[in-house]
This record gives structure tokens, sequence and C-alpha cells, in this order.
């Protein structure tokens, strides 16, 4: 899809999903045969005409600034990632579209001695498109072994959606899944004219029908902080907490830091995960452990 129609498609369905009574729109007598907004009350909303709105969801070459963007974000009741979301589509569409190579992504060594370091609690470091750059032995241990993944196929969003045993791993894949997708949606709207991403895109979207729903609905979330659960093989039933810090130097980098609560059982099964990687090392993706 090209960056005219997804500035098309975003704005068309976050239109469909504002609730006029929260917008403070007073009811006009008008029975309204599709949910949401109409352009008009979204173009009053923002301050700007019927027809400027009109082909700004259109997709037509026009440069509106940062502050007609923010009041079109309120009108539609965009949260932050939803306005960042905004400003990098109508930027791109803006640019003359061109593919480059992206630049090799390489994680410096003190932030691999950093993770080393953190030996007590999973840690990894995700790159564009959701790369797994790094990881510690306890996060191998958690998820999955990513050092064994050819390095072009070692992705966070390929193994949650095209490996079975991540189905298996997360009780709440279908949230995990979806934050992957929405994180996605994110990253290629910053970089468009990454050409890995969008053939990762178009892998997923081929070989996943549950992805292509999910891309198909345009929704875009980033999430800074939250929990996972997880029955883990070894570990049994545990929920991690995980918290997301940017990489000083590069804000391409970002450290997923998993935590547990204190004597609680989830500390527990990662206490004995821990220790049980001490002596029996992971032996690949998927969880290859023994019964």
């Amino acid at each position: 899809m090209s960056l005219n129609r997804e500035l098309a498609d975003f704005l068309r369905r976050a239109r469909s999903k504002a609730d006029p009574a929260r917008a403070g729109l007073p009811p006009d007598g008008r029975i309204r045969r599709v949910p949401g907004l109409r352009r008009e009350e979204v173009a009053l909303l923002a301050g700007v005409s019927t027809d400027y709105y009109t082909r700004l969801e259109q997709g037509r070459r026009i440069t509106p600034s940062d502050q007609v963007l923010d009041a079109v974000a309120r009108a539609l009741g965009l949260d932050d990632a939803g306005r960042t979301y905004l400003h990098e589509l109508v930027g791109a569409t803006a640019r003359p579209a061109r593919r480059r190579t992206p630049a090799v992504q390489r994680v410096r060594p003190g932030l691999h001695q950093l993770l080393d370091s953190l030996d007590g609690h999973p840690a990894l470091i995700l790159g564009r498109r959701t790369d797994v750059l790094a990881a510690n032995r306890l996060a191998r241990a958690l998820f999955t072994d990513f050092d064994a993944i050819p390095p072009r196929e070692r992705n966070y969003s390929r193994w949650m959606f095209l490996d079975p045993a991540a189905q298996h791993l997360f009780l709440d894949w279908d949230e995990q899944a979806r934050n992957c997708v929405e994180n996605l949606r994110l990253d290629l709207a910053a970089n468009p004219g990454d050409p890995l991403a969008r053939d990762l895109v178009a892998t997923l979207s081929e070989c996943s029908p549950q992805f292509r729903t999910w891309w198909d609905e345009h929704g875009v979330y980033q999430r800074t902080f939250g929990s996972k659960r997880l029955h883990h093989p070894i570990a049994g039933d545990l929920t991690v907490a995980y918290e997301t810090l940017t990489m000083p130097g590069d804000h391409d980098q970002t450290l997923f830091l998993y935590t547990t609560e204190p004597a609680s059982t989830s500390r527990d099964a990662l206490n004995l995960l821990a220790s049980w990687t001490v002596t029996r090392p992971s032996t690949g993706p998927g969880h290859a452990f023994p019964p």
C-alpha cells in the first residue's frame, strides 16, 4: 500500500472510531448511517475547511502545519502514538519516496556488557522493525534462543507470528502479537524507505492470516511498559513486567527489561529458570527443551 493510501486509510478508520458525544458535538437530529464522525465534523473541530480536511484524508499532496495536524489529532481523539503516526505519515507523503539500503544495526560493546550484568533479569535490545539485536542468557531461556536463529530472520515479530512455540509460550498471545503489529506500523511510518521493513510486513501478511487482519485494521500504539503472561515448559506459569528504555546515542535501539514481583510464584519460576540455565543452556529456537 502506498503512503498516500495508508494515510487515507488511517484517517478514515480513526474518524469511524471517534465518538461524536465525547468530541463535544451536540446532537443535530440527523441519523448517522455510519459510526464515528463525518468529515465536516472533523473539519469543524480542527478549525479547517471541509475541503481541506477531505484533501488531507484523500492523501493529496498538501503540507499541513504541525498545528493543523495536532488539531486534527485532537478532533479524532488520537493518543500520543496516533498523533506521532499521523505526523510521520504526512511527512513521508510530502517527501519523494526512495528506497535505500538501511544501515547495519550494531549494539555497542558496553551494552552487551550491560545485558550480561543483568543476569538475574531477562533483557534484550530491539532495533528497527523489531529486529532482535542482543539478548542475555535469561532472555534466551525465557523466550527462545535468538542467537540460534539466522541473523536475517532474528526478528521478534517474525518469531511471534511464525514460530508455533511462541503461541504456546504466551498465555496472552493475542495481546502480545497485536502489540507487535501496532509497533511495526509506527516503525514503518518513521522509516518509509526501509525495504527490509516492507519485506517483513509482506512475509508476515502472506504467512499469517491473523497478522494480515490486524495490519489491515491500521491500529498504532507504542507500549513503553506492560506485562506478559507465559506458560514456560521449564518454569511453568509466570507473569513478567517489562520496562523499555531508549538507548542514548541511538534512538532506534530499545532495551526491554523484564522483572517479577518479589516473593511471588513468578519470581520463584524465574529463579528456577535462572538456575536451570547455569547447567543447561538453551538448544535452539522454539524452546527445544527436554520434557
